[in-house]
């Protein structure tokens, strides 16, 4: 019972993304921003289905520290649950993505049309460079950047390693950069397709202050991911 429920989670989340994705590559020819409005819908699907197939429910605490503007929300990422989440909390946001994903079909063909912003991760100074404008783009027309300073998914409980990128949008973009804790790998694993009923916590914390340096700003973070 338990394996025929997960498929069936499985089964929503991925033949809902099909069928979406086809409508969103229709309507962003004419209207770029129904696509992200398409992929939050979608995710509000995925969560439904979670909570009713894998009795998985998402609580989020602390969204009052999240702005409705232009902002950088440095979120902890622990499974693929998080994307979904970041979707359907955020009115207006603009992922930082790993540049492979562009090679997945159609999926993949939307992400930049979307207002979504990739870094080649192998690219150096020049890439981050890249990235940088494009988050300062996003945060100036209004929408919130997601990105996740560990630059993948992390196991709960273990410790990964922050990257550049991070202080490099803090310096870089005049906007709140709020970070997110989280636990969602306890419940839905890195790259797993077993998934253990619980509630799935995020924690918004404030803003953090401008002006801090590298070592101060990965410290807080590190704080927030890991306890220190």
């Amino acid at each position: 019972m338990r394996f025929l429920r997960l498929t069936a989670f499985q089964t929503v989340m991925l033949g809902t993304g099909a069928l979406l994705s086809l409508w969103a590559a229709c309507i962003g020819q004419f209207l770029p921003g129904g696509i992200t409005r398409v992929a939050q819908f979608w995710a509000r699907i995925c969560l439904w289905a979670l909570r009713a197939f894998c009795g998985i429910e998402v609580r989020a605490e602390g969204l009052e520290h999240l702005p409705t503007g232009g902002a950088i929300i440095a979120a902890q990422h622990q499974s693929a649950l998080d994307i979904l989440i970041w979707l359907t909390l955020l009115p207006r946001p603009a992922f930082v993505f790993k540049r492979e994903l562009k090679r997945i079909p159609v999926f993949g063909w939307l992400l930049e049309p979307a207002g979504m912003i990739s870094v080649n991760r192998g690219g150096g100074s020049a890439a981050l460079r890249e990235m940088v404008a494009g988050a300062r783009r996003a945060a100036e027309a209004g929408r919130q950047v997601v990105i996740f300073p560990e630059g993948t998914r992390v196991a709960h409980g273990a410790r990964g390693q922050l990257r550049q990128g991070i202080a490099a949008l803090a310096h870089a973009v005049p906007a709140p950069l709020v970070p997110a804790g989280t636990d969602s790998g306890r419940h839905w694993g890195r790259n797993s397709f077993n998934k253990t009923p619980g509630i799935v916590h995020i924690w918004v914390h404030p803003a953090l202050p401008r002006g801090l340096g590298r070592g101060a700003l990965l410290g807080k973070l590190a704080e927030i991911y890991y306890g220190g």
